[in-house]
């Protein structure tokens, strides 16, 4: 039923901008209409498959790097107050500098290829996971906390079997905004240098006026992130039932 929904939603939203188009009669250089734009999807769909499967690759790269970087920091934060004085205010800092600011740089010091635009995608997933998921590790029932300390739990026995599973939501939510930013740096980073992915195509046909060809890759993108966040909120609704009830099953676990 959710499938039907969004195939009308869809199908609704091209009939829309079909309409627009031949209603304002705007020239197709500033706005091809979506039949135009399904032609160059017909016409190029090689091309488009190939820097698309760039563009994929660095964005789930990002995505893996940026969770397991972030989750780990948010867990030694949540372990040790010495960590949290000194980097908290880091990471804060961090995020008062613009991030694609930083793209020039990273081309610069990692190269054309495809490591700086993982690069970006990594730093701009980084502090909503760590944010979230420090949240959440923080926000532990405390009556679990007190169950483990009157059992001689220890603070990694704690964090593994009781703050971990319990912040798990916390985490799918920190998820759902990765997947819907890290496409944003990798398309940023092949914008300011590339020689492939979806942005270094979208760069190129603009130059060239191909707007056809520029927009079918907008459409590839716009498509292929949609389809990472449901497979991300799929995993984060999988994520979220876990309970703290279903490590301490067998209390000697938690040591």
């Amino acid at each position: 039923m959710k499938a039907v929904r969004a195939a009308i939603t869809a199908m609704g939203l091209l009939a829309a901008w079909q309409a627009i188009v031949w209603a304002t009669g705007v020239p197709p250089f500033i706005l091809p209409g979506p039949l135009a734009v399904g032609r160059a999807l017909a016409t190029h769909p090689l091309l488009l498959a190939e820097h698309a499967r760039v563009t994929l690759t660095e964005i789930l790269l990002g995505v893996g790097l940026g969770t397991t970087i972030g989750a780990s920091t948010a867990v030694v934060l949540s372990m040790s107050g010495t960590a949290r004085r000194w980097l908290m205010p880091l990471l804060v800092v961090s995020q008062a500098l613009p991030v694609f600011a930083l793209a020039p740089l990273l081309v610069l010091w990692l190269g054309y290829g495809m490591a700086s635009k993982v690069a970006m995608a990594v730093l701009i997933i980084y502090f909503p996971v760590t944010a979230a998921f420090l949240d959440g590790l923080r926000r532990t029932d405390p009556g679990w906390l007190e169950l483990a300390r009157s059992m001689d739990a220890t603070a990694v026995g704690v964090v593994r079997h009781i703050r971990v599973p319990a912040a798990l939501p916390a985490l799918a939510s920190g998820l759902r905004v990765a997947a819907a930013v890290a496409p944003i740096g990798a398309v940023v980073g092949e914008w300011v240098g590339s020689s492939a992915g979806l942005g270094y195509l979208m760069l190129h046909a603009n130059a060239r006026m191909q707007v056809y060809l520029m927009f079918a890759a907008l459409l590839v993108l716009a498509v292929m992130a949609l389809l990472l966040w449901i497979a991300v909120d799929r995993s984060g609704r999988a994520l979220a039932r876990w309970q703290p009830e279903s490590t301490m099953a067998v209390p000697g676990d938690v040591h």
